[in-house]
């Protein structure tokens, strides 16, 4: 089974496994054809993370995000007056060193089965032409002020200046060139041949910093993954430079204490417990973790059941704590992060998780002149000034901070689930910016604590807290007017999120995009993909 975002992909990794390919071939296959029919994030010119469970038990994470360039520096976004620029989020500047073909080779080379050329053809199919669908052109108008400030950008993605219309098809000549060199060269053009000679030209001509050297010298990187046990479960997810295993098992430690069953699903104190425990996570996460190759972090700590007795010891069940009151934790330690996943279980039991992004929707809006792919604008998940929030509204320390070839913290968080017998349980992950954390969290309470299916879980109104701004956000029409008042009486500030452009930070009423496959116990699989962007999960055999 696959599940993803968009039809298109879903039905190219299914297609892989009917092949006899694994679940790694599966992933890669779908990685590229979402490059091709969902450019708002799945990409070439961005990055992200891989999880793999393969039959046997054995469990890795791939780290293949973005990298800042040589050239970067600290107070790179700042202005004369020591003030946050747009210059992180909009333009060339704002790109770090895209990682995702990296990754996906790295990928196959350890795991794959089928041939490489075999992987990427159906993605050059799409890029030949497919027939536009509601999702592209609802996010194209909703990005299309962003992309007509750049030339090359427009012309590809705005043919004739307009937004193409639904079941126009959609041809990217540009792209499709670009995926024939990757299937027969391999990663080597993209980061030393004509696609890296692409990419410098169009840094050099709209004055960024990635160059030849910072192509050739990106790696992917095998990292050891986080782990951690949940009523019995076991959950892997994402290490550093993802915030996302550490602050998850940071929550989940802390709710463990008490029956959120008991509690009741999103009763007031169900969602109180979680938006204190999710505060108290992320003052950790913003202030500890980055790069593990440029700083030391206290991850045993953070993830330990010792700590998070100290941390849930504060909660109190009468009272919110004012997030100014809650810092971060750890003692006397020393020190010397637009998106989309998709989900991919074969028939064997190999599990895949991969979470991609480009950042904000088409990243920084610049599509590399004669390749057809936007770039990536993830130097803004760096602390461009710490302190100071960035545009997911995360307010972060100086440990990631931008420097020289550093990886950015990301919540990107792909997560793998075992069941109390040690057996695959779950395979799901999501998009959505800081609210990336508490949205895979909740799916798995969902099944664990309230025994919902992959429906109920995946369709369920979710809610979130991240420490600052201090609030609880809630999806548009997802919490009733009884328990907003009830949590504000004991002291919460709530936020219904606005209805409105689907772009932007805190708007488009929903909260991320979950895909979801469930291992049933007489081992048939059940998928959902959430209806709050459109996918589909597709099994094989249908």
């Amino acid at each position: 089974m696959v599940a993803t975002t968009d039809e298109y992909a879903s039905r190219v990794g299914a297609d892989i496994l009917a092949r006899g390919g694994n679940a790694v071939d599966a992933a890669i296959a779908t990685g590229l054809a979402l490059a091709v029919v969902n450019p708002e994030a799945g990409n070439l010119g961005g990055g992200g993370f891989l999880m793999v469970r393969l039959a046997d038990g054995r469990v890795h994470a791939l780290d293949h995000r973005e990298k800042a360039p040589i050239a970067a520096t600290r107070d790179m976004y700042l202005d004369q007056d020591g003030n946050v620029t747009d210059r992180s989020v909009v333009g060339h500047l704002a790109a770090g060193v895209p990682g995702t073909v990296a990754g996906l080779w790295e990928a196959h080379q350890r795991f794959g089965s089928l041939e490489w050329a075999e992987l990427v053809e159906p993605s050059i199919r799409l890029a030949n032409g497919f027939e536009v669908t509601t999702r592209l052109v609802s996010t194209l108008d909703a990005a299309q002020n962003g992309i007509r400030a750049f030339a090359a950008s427009a012309r590809v993605f705005l043919p004739g200046n307009e937004v193409p219309r639904v079941g126009d098809t959609f041809s990217q000549p540009d792209l499709a060139a670009v995926l024939r060199r990757l299937r027969d060269q391999g990663p080597d053009d993209f980061y030393r041949g004509e696609t890296a000679a692409l990419i410098a030209a169009e840094m050099e001509r709209g004055g960024g910093i990635i160059t030849l050297d910072d192509l050739a010298r990106y790696e992917a990187v095998w990292r050891d993954p986080v782990s951690f046990d949940y009523r019995g479960h076991t959950v892997y997810s994402m290490p550093p430079p993802s915030s996302g295993g550490v602050t998850m098992a940071a929550i989940a430690n802390q709710v463990e204490r008490w029956d959120l069953a008991a509690l009741g699903w999103n009763g007031t104190d169900a969602i109180h417990v979680m938006a204190e425990a999710f505060r108290r996570a992320y003052a950790d996460r913003n202030e500890y973790l980055a790069d593990p190759d440029f700083v030391q972090m206290p991850l045993a700590e953070l993830t330990s059941r010792e700590y998070a007795e100290t941390r849930a010891a504060t909660i109190s069940m009468e009272r919110a704590t004012p997030s100014a009151q809650v810092g971060p934790g750890v003692d006397e330690f020393l020190d010397e992060s637009h998106t989309t996943h998709y989900s991919v279980v074969d028939a064997e039991g190999n599990a895949v998780a991969v979470t991609t992004s480009v950042n904000s929707w088409y990243g920084g809006k610049v599509v590399v002149e004669g390749a057809g792919f936007f770039l990536n604008n993830t130097m803004d998940d760096f602390s461009a000034k710490p302190g100071t929030p960035n545009q997911f509204g995360l307010v972060q320390g100086e440990r990631n901070a931008v420097a020289s070839e550093k990886r950015m913290l990301s919540a990107m968080s792909p997560t793998i689930v075992e069941d109390t017998e040690g057996a695959l349980l779950l395979v799901s992950g999501t998009p959505g910016g800081a609210t990336i954390i508490t949205t895979v969290l909740q799916t798995i309470f969902n099944v664990v604590d309230h025994g919902m299916n992959v429906v109920q879980a995946v369709h369920a109104p979710r809610v979130h807290h991240q420490h600052l701004p201090d609030a609880i956000m809630f999806e548009h029409g997802g919490l009733p007017e009884s328990t907003v008042r009830a949590l504000e009486a004991r002291g919460h500030t709530v936020r219904e999120r606005d209805p409105g452009p689907p772009d932007a930070y805190f708007t488009g009423g929903m909260s991320g995009d979950v895909q979801l496959i469930m291992v049933m116990p007489d081992g048939t699989l059940s998928g959902w993909s959430d209806p709050r962007r459109g996918g589909l999960a597709v099994g094989y055999p249908e």
